[in-house]
C-alpha cells in the first residue's frame, strides 16, 4: 500500500515509518519542515501543515491509506485545537479524495477510556497538565466517528521506548484497567497491522503490555 502518515517526526511516528517500510508499504510523510526530516530515509516527504487542505490534498495523492500520529505538547493553560483542526481536514480531504482506511493515535483517556489510567493518571496527571490536550483528542476523536470512513481508532497506554515485546493486549472492554504502559515499538507494529486488517474496523482498542 500506498501511506500517508502525519506526525512522522515524532518519536512513534518514525517508527512508524520503519515498520511500514520494513512491510513492503510505501510511505508519504508530511512534514512541516524537509530539513528536519532527512533522517526518515524511504518515506517521500511533502512539505507542508497538517491542518492545511491543500498540503493534505498534495500528500494523499495516490495513497491508499492514512495514519495519523498527531501529537502535541502538554498545555495545562493554553488551548488546543491542533489535534482536532488536522483531522477534520483529513476527514474532508479523505472523503473528497475516496480515500477510505485511516488508523489515528489518541491514547488513554479519549472517549470511553476516561478513567481507566489509575489513581496519579486520573486524579493528577491528566486534569493538571493534559486536560487541554485530551479535550481536543475527544473533539478528534468525535471528528472521525462522525466519518464514512474506515477507521480504527487506537489508544496506547503510557508509552515507552523499551524494545517491542511483539505481545500486546488489545482490549475494548476497559473494565478492570486501570492503567499500563506499553512500547512505542509495539504500538507501530499494531498501527501498521490495521491497515490490511478489519478486525478493529470501526473500533478503538487500549493497546497496553
Amino acid at each position: 500500500m500506498k501511506i500517508l502518515l502525519l506526525g512522522a517526526t515524532g518519536a512513534t511516528g518514525r517508527l512508524i515509518v520503519g515498520k511500514a517500510l520494513a512491510e513492503g508499504h510505501d510511505v508519504v510523510a508530511l512534514v512541516r519542515s524537509k530539513a528536519k526530516a532527512r533522517d526518515l530515509a524511504g518515506a517521500e516527504l511533502v512539505e507542508g501543515d497538517a491542518r492545511d487542505p491543500a498540503a493534505l490534498t498534495r500528500a494523499i495523492a495516490g495513497c491508499d491509506a492514512v495514519v495519523s500520529s498527531l501529537g502535541t505538547a502538554m498545555s495545562p493553560f493554553r488551548e488546543v485545537t491542533l489535534l482536532s483542526t488536522a483531522t477534520r481536514a483529513l476527514v474532508g480531504v479523505m472523503q473528497r479524495e475516496n480515500v477510505r482506511r485511516l488508523v489515528c493515535i489518541t491514547g488513554l483517556g479519549a472517549g470511553d477510556s476516561r478513567g481507566h489510567g489509575g489513581f496519579f493518571f486520573d486524579r493528577l496527571f491528566l486534569p493538571l497538565m493534559l486536560r487541554k490536550v485530551y479535550e481536543d483528542k475527544n473533539r478528534q476523536e468525535d471528528a472521525i466517528r462522525g466519518s464514512a470512513l474506515d477507521w480504527t481508532i487506537v489508544r496506547p497506554t503510557v508509552l515507552n521506548d523499551k524494545p517491542a515485546r511483539g505481545r500486546i493486549k488489545a482490549l475494548t472492554d476497559l473494565s478492570g484497567v486501570h492503567g499500563g504502559t506499553i512500547a512505542r515499538a509495539d504500538v507501530a507494529d499494531f498501527v501498521v497491522q490495521q491497515l490490511t486488517a478489519d478486525t478493529w474496523l470501526r473500533k478503538s482498542p487500549l493497546i497496553t503490555w
